[in-house]
């Protein structure tokens, strides 16, 4: 039995700080505990002592040295390793926090300082009605993003306030949600599936959340045009370094926001952080139809991924387009009612399938390999060269491409047989030119090989285009996107077709266009403001009858077809190499690029990867891959673990399927992406 002052000895004095948002200072209370104390306990005595009737169901204690959250409250404090130097902070686990949108609106919402980021950022797309939040996450950007480029003029003193949209109401910390995040064949849609409103009947999705019907519109409907000026101050990166230096900035999935040191009320980036955008539905995605949207536009403004001249008209075009009807108060009241009931519609296709009916979508031959066999022509770039195009008969199969001299010596000896599997396929396309190429950059031992193919008209290049981006991702011509991507090929191609024969816009319509505000500064710089508008007006004559909703994801389309979409770049070392070069991580794909020049050197397919780890004492990323390929880095740019993150990430997002009762497998996604730190 211990006696009352061996007891005394046992205990020692714990000073806590009293984060309490009523109060300026914050109050210290000193605690006499012992190391069998429990850390609820501790929680029990602070709000016994501090003896203020309120709700503390949302407080947790942090610990300031060791840079952690106690939130294990059975846990004593010996276990914790707890002792009487330590300092603790009685603090709420929700803070508000600013959300800068893919839309460059900013939102102010509670969130959750002490779960995951991974879980957090899923509470923040629940109250804002974006599913598949495991597409997103939240960005620190560097010190500079927010700071507005020095002018000369000095005359406009006055601050700008910034317009913020307050949901701090946010029930985010209160149980699951209706939806998790997924939907069933009998939801009822939320949206309008051709303008993105809300369905009046569906308001109560938002009955336990803040976004409110106006607040809905803001979010999932194109802002007003932002004026060149405002466009011009924003964060341009001009460089790979510059865009390597941003990406160092997403958070660790893994851990808090308290953390990664971040601060109650601080300023973030809400961003698609994965370009897999995985079940896109008009009828449920109206907020992340439209936050793609303007993520897409303003990489585009911003010149963060690079494009033609042509395809930026065609880019402006839509942009000018969605935002007339974004802007039409006839929108706002169109309901459509002769909406067919789901399930009817389900049954109706099962009882076509069991009578042995034509569907939409006949089955083919799963044993028959489709072929291509054409006249193309054919360039090999070498040094001293001029680019002299030859002619050849090709044949494409399976994911191969063999060309002979001419049709009649196809069965004979080929000239080369090229393996398209893991390639890099480059459109090389201008429409007004008639110019339908396509380059390939075909992955050999000691770099990659450039093949340039000339086709004769659209419709052949298309065909032949789909099927070498297939052919890139180890799929062949049987595969049922086949058709699908000849379809969107076509469809961007007569989208940049502008017709000549097409009305001329009314000068009333030019004059109401502010044609600098559709196209990336650079590019506004080459045209007098008349002869832009004319060329966005007569492009928009292609995109004149589409629907709002239909518009975005042709607009997403086509930014999804250029080359440099989705890659994400890295400052890295490679092992054994004396020089810096740029590290690209796409959905699919690691592509190793030139810093100096911007040329890719070697591209590695993640279907070919093996294993990858992390040595953690050295950061260094390692990575195998098929035929004993093997790679290595250090991360230059930023910490190893978002790169390892990322590859990880991809990953987890290809083990998706249409299955939509599935859940979230959360701890799949921290054994791909948290390593073994």
């Amino acid at each position: 039995m211990l006696s009352s002052g061996d007891a005394a000895s046992a205990s020692w004095e714990l000073e806590v700080r009293i984060d309490h948002p009523n109060e300026e200072e914050q109050r210290v209370v000193t605690l006499r505990v012992s190391g069998d104390l429990h850390i609820g306990g501790v929680m029990l005595k602070l709000v016994e002592q501090i003896n203020i009737a309120r709700d503390w169901s949302d407080f947790a204690l942090w610990w300031e040295q060791k840079h952690c959250w106690l939130l294990k409250t059975h846990w004593t404090l010996d276990k914790c390793g707890v002792q009487a130097d330590a300092k603790l902070l009685f603090t709420p686990q929700h803070k508000a926090l600013r959300l800068r949108l893919p839309n460059v609106r900013t939102v102010r919402l509670r969130v959750s300082f002490s779960a995951v980021v991974f879980k957090a950022v899923s509470d923040i797309c629940k109250t804002l009605n974006i599913r598949r939040s495991e597409e997103l996450s939240l960005l620190k950007p560097p010190g500079d993003y927010f700071k507005k480029k020095k002018k000369k003029d000095k005359t406009n003193k006055e601050p700008i306030i910034e317009d913020i949209l307050n949901l701090e109401s946010s029930p985010t910390i209160l149980g699951p949600p209706v939806s998790p995040g997924l939907y069933s064949k009998t939801m009822t849609p939320t949206y309008d599936p051709i303008n993105g409103t809300p369905a009046s009947s569906t308001m109560t999705w938002f009955s336990d959340s803040p976004l409110t019907e106006q607040n809905c519109s803001i979010l999932a409907f194109s802002q007003p045009t932002q004026s060149p000026e405002a466009v011009a101050d924003m964060y341009q990166p001009r460089s790979l370094v510059d865009k390597a230096k941003l990406n160092a900035g997403w958070l660790d999935s893994s851990r808090s926001l308290m953390e990664q040191g971040i601060r109650e009320d601080e300023q973030l980036l809400l961003r698609f952080k994965y370009y897999t955008f995985f079940d896109l539905n008009p009828k449920y995605d109206a907020v992340r139809i439209n936050q793609l949207y303007e993520q897409a536009r303003w990489t585009i403004l911003l010149e963060e991924i690079d494009c033609t001249e042509e395809e930026m008209l065609i880019f402006a075009a839509l942009q000018y387009h969605i935002c007339k009807l974004s802007l039409s108060a006839d929108i706002q009241d169109l309901t459509h009612e002769s909406e067919v009931d789901e399930v009817e519609a389900a049954l109706s296709n099962l009882e076509v399938t069991l009578e042995g009916g034509k569907t939409d979508n006949a089955l083919e031959d799963i044993t028959d390999i489709p072929k291509l066999a054409d006249n193309l022509k054919l360039f090999r770039p070498k040094k001293l060269m001029l680019k002299a195009f030859k002619q050849y008969w090709f044949v494409f199969k399976d994911t191969y491409i063999t060309y002979f001299k001419n049709k009649e010596l196809e069965q004979g000896e080929p000239v080369d047989k090229l393996n398209l599997r893991g390639s890099e396929v480059v459109p090389d396309v201008n429409v007004a030119g008639r110019k339908f190429g396509i380059k390939l950059l075909i992955p050999v031992a000691d770099g990659m090989n450039e093949v340039y193919l000339k086709c004769d008209h659209e419709n052949q290049y298309a065909r032949w285009m789909a099927a070498c981006i297939l052919a890139s991702k180890g799929k062949t011509m049987a595969d049922s996107s086949y058709q699908p991507e000849v379809l969107s090929i076509l469809s961007f191609l007569r989208m940049k077709n502008r017709s000549s024969a097409s009305p001329v816009a009314s000068s009333g319509e030019n004059m109401d266009m502010n044609p600098e505000c559709f196209v990336s500064p650079r590019c506004a710089k080459k045209y007098k403001s008349k002869q832009l508008a004319a060329r966005i007006l007569e492009a928009h004559q292609n995109v004149a009858q589409m629907p709002l909703v239909e518009a975005k994801l042709r607009f997403i389309q086509a930014w999804q077809s250029l080359p440099e979409f989705g890659l994400t770049y890295y400052l890295v070392r490679f092992r054994g190499s004396k020089k810096d070069d740029i590290l690209g991580v796409s959905y699919n794909r690691l592509i190793r690029i030139d810093a100096a020049t911007g040329i890719p050197i070697t591209t590695w397919r993640f279907t070919n990867m093996k294993q990858w780890n992390v040595n953690w004492e050295i950061r260094q990323v390692a990575i195998e891959f098929d035929q004993n390929v093997s790679i290595a880095f250090t991360c230059l740019s930023a910490d190893c673990k978002i790169v390892h993150e990322y590859i990880g990430g991809y990953i987890f997002l290809s083990t998706r399927s249409k299955d939509q009762n599935e859940t979230l497998d959360e701890d799949l996604f921290h054994k791909l992406t948290g390593g073994q730190e």
